[in-house]
């Protein structure tokens, strides 16, 4: 897969797909919902644009952030969240799916607290800036957020982090030993 030469963000939350048409009309910005979608059609969808942002809702590390919330949430049975990371690292190392540039959590505080820790904790203490919680201030929108992004080190290769999440435990995260 060839990297795209675009900023990619991806919505999570719950009102991710309503969110996107906000950018509609924007010349720089190529944004759609591709919510169940293959994670084959996202890359190329992705890696076709030609426009400075594009925006979705397909989280490739969707299926990790599921078995991480129902591992703590005590729905899961043992080793799925193992299988996950293992899928999703070999998809990562096969370039076959991508972490994106930012991360845009919608209404981070609406979110159920294991899921709010995976966002909040567990995947920002990987890349801090790279995570950005977005509330629903009737001052902001998506398009203010986009000229301003904050900068920061890149995501760290995903095979030196992402195995470690099974360890990353909810209100736990980044506090320490």
């Amino acid at each position: 897969m060839e990297h795209p030469t675009a900023t990619t963000v991806v919505l999570v939350g719950d009102d991710a797909g309503a969110a996107l048409g906000e950018l509609d009309g924007f010349a720089n910005v190529r944004s759609a919902s591709l919510a169940g979608r293959s994670d084959e059609e996202v890359t190329a969808w992705t890696a076709s644009s030609s426009t400075p942002y594009v925006l979705h809702d397909h989280d490739p590390l969707q299926h990790v952030a599921s078995a991480w919330a129902e591992f703590y949430d005590d729905l899961a049975t043992l080793g799925v969240l193992e299988l996950e990371i293992e899928r999703t690292v070999d998809a990562l190392e096969a370039s076959a799916i991508a972490i994106p540039d930012y991360y845009v959590v919608l209404d981070p505080y609406a979110l159920a607290p294991t899921v709010r820790h995976w966002w909040l904790g567990v995947i920002a203490s990987a890349s801090p800036m790279r995570v950005i919680p977005w509330g629903s201030e009737a001052d902001a929108s998506l398009a203010g957020l986009l000229r301003h992004l904050p900068t920061g080190r890149p995501w760290p290769d995903p095979s030196t982090w992402l195995p470690g999440v099974v360890t990353a435990v909810p209100d736990r995260v980044g506090l320490g030993d």
